[in-house]
């Protein structure tokens, strides 16, 4: 009978290097994603320590406290140091676990942990999750930054940028009306003044073909209503118009200096948060190379001999 024995054959050396560097290389999910939960908290962690130094830092009168701009940009500068904080603790923790003693791969174990973070906190504050678990974060970043500051305390929303502005700006038929009725308060009745003041709105937002149409019927009742000739009806309607000109154009002005604001607010926002971003990610790619465990300790792994 004859026996068949089989003879392991050893691995050629390049088998045995290129075996080696695939473990090297191989991406470890597990470290990502326990990267990313420490980044999570910890930032969760440094801006609430945050929040109890912008609450220790508020006085009981008003004097005592900080300007509204200083505050913001102190809140907007923690804000964002904590994130890089975050950043690099995520990629410790992504790097160390990774069990790879190349610093590149812990490096890119870190970055990786990093993106995961960022897509997260997108996720978190952009879909109905939020109402679960975005409820710290809101209240985290509302109390930093404020209802509407991003960055620096410069930076604000372009709806609180253009808020100032477009408050200022007046329905310019409001004037003409108060004056109408002041000019007619006490000579006429009030169905004459309630007449006149139709008139001349119509002649301001009726069609422009029928201008003068609107002008003559404006001109009769603002005459039946003040008591005045006809001629000097007129003359009130042009300064009316003058008037009504002169008011959107002012209006538009401000309209335009507001989409300006807004525009640069926005721009101003979208840059400091891409640089915010881009911190996030290098400290992250730091934090996964110093975590990086040292080849010495790896090394009776990987050339542990068989018995």
């Amino acid at each position: 009978m004859t026996t068949i024995q089989t003879v392991a054959t050893p691995l050629a050396p390049d088998a045995h290097a290129d075996t080696r560097a695939v473990l090297l290389n191989q991406v470890s999910w597990g470290a990502i994603f326990a990267g990313a939960v420490t980044a999570l908290v910890t930032q969760v962690i440094v801006n609430l320590v945050g929040v109890g130094v912008g609450l220790a830092s508020v006085g009981t009168s008003a004097a005592d406290n900080p300007s509204a701009s200083t505050a913001s940009m102190g809140a907007g500068i923690w804000f964002v140091a904590s994130g890089i904080v975050a950043s690099l603790a995520g990629g410790l923790i992504a790097g160390r676990l990774s069990g790879k003693p190349l610093p590149g791969a812990a490096a890119l174990h870190g970055l990786v942990s990093w993106a995961v973070t960022t897509l997260v906190v997108l996720y978190l504050l952009t879909s109905a999750a939020s109402g679960l678990v975005g409820g710290t974060l809101s209240t985290v970043s509302g109390a930093l930054g404020g209802a509407g500051t991003l960055v620096g305390g410069t930076v604000q929303t372009a709806a609180q940028a253009a808020a100032p502005s477009l408050a200022k700006i007046s329905n310019p038929l409001d004037g003409i009306e108060q004056k109408v009725r002041q000019q007619t308060a006490g000579q006429d009745p009030q169905a004459a003044r309630d007449a006149a003041v139709a008139a001349i709105k119509a002649l301001f937002t009726g069609d422009a073909s029928q201008k003068q149409q609107a002008e003559a019927r404006a001109a009769d009742a603002l005459a039946k209503a003040q008591n005045i000739p006809i001629d000097q009806a007129r003359q009130q309607i042009q300064d009316y118009e003058t008037q009504y000109d002169q008011a959107v154009a002012t209006a538009k002005q401000k309209a335009e200096a507001a989409a300006v604001t807004a525009k640069s607010a926005a721009t101003q926002g979208a840059f400091y948060a891409a640089l915010a971003l881009i911190l996030g990610a290098l400290a992250a790619f730091l934090g996964g190379r110093l975590g990086a465990p040292k080849p010495a300790a790896l090394l009776g792994a990987y050339e542990t001999p068989r018995v």
